[in-house]
């Protein structure tokens, strides 16, 4: 897909989600645009407005689940605004950002702060609220996608991270993933559970095989 054609698609969505809130609509697409910008910074290869349409678009196959859609949603699009691989807090950086930038959509406070608690939810992969489980199995998705994508994300990530010598990248990358196999499930939602489960504990463990 074309950058013009992802962001024509994304300012469709970006709409869709701010116009029930009567929002300026000026002050919407400057944050539009600069949302825009964050997501399309050269130190990205994964992390991108890509990423932002495939989790919205998985998003859109949960939403039966979902209590609060547009404060789901809005969380997808502020969670990784900021991403620096140098960085520990980009998802507190990230909700404190959002907070700033959905006030000046005039917001409530509430929908504002649970916006805030689904962005840092996506720290540590731990959700206490379907809205959560949501987000973060529509974030995961990319553990299921078919060994073609999956190859391409891994190489995306390790090119966020080429500043870290490959020891001790794979080191890290293992813990990480080794983490995720050890869960009860990667998954929460019944249909992500069912569809996406499996494969995604298979491409996991591969990429761990290789690195053996």
């Amino acid at each position: 897909m074309s950058t013009s054609n992802l962001n024509n698609i994304l300012f469709y969505h970006w709409q869709e989600i701010t116009q029930p809130f009567n929002v300026d609509l000026v002050i919407a697409n400057q944050i539009f645009a600069d949302l825009i910008l964050a997501y399309s910074q050269p130190h990205r290869y994964y992390h991108t407005l890509q990423h932002i349409h495939s989790v919205l678009t998985t998003i859109d196959m949960l939403k039966m689940y979902v209590e609060d859609l547009s404060t789901v949603k809005l969380a997808v699009w502020f969670h990784d605004l900021v991403y620096d691989t140098h960085a520990k807090n980009n998802e507190e950086k990230s909700a404190e950002y959002a907070g700033e930038m959905l006030k000046k959509l005039a917001l409530n406070y509430n929908k504002i702060e649970k916006i805030q608690q689904l962005i840092l939810a996506t720290k540590n992969h731990q959700a206490d609220d379907i809205d959560s489980q949501v987000l973060l199995d529509a974030d995961l998705g990319i553990f299921a996608a078919d060994k073609i994508q999956y190859q391409e994300y891994v190489q995306a990530i390790r090119q966020e991270y080429a500043w870290v010598a490959d020891v001790e990248y794979i080191k890290g990358r293992r813990m990480i993933l080794t983490k995720f196999l050890q869960r009860p499930s990667i998954y929460f939602t019944p249909l992500m559970l069912e569809s996406s489960e499996e494969l995604a504990r298979l491409n996991i463990q591969a990429e761990l095989d290789i690195n053996n």
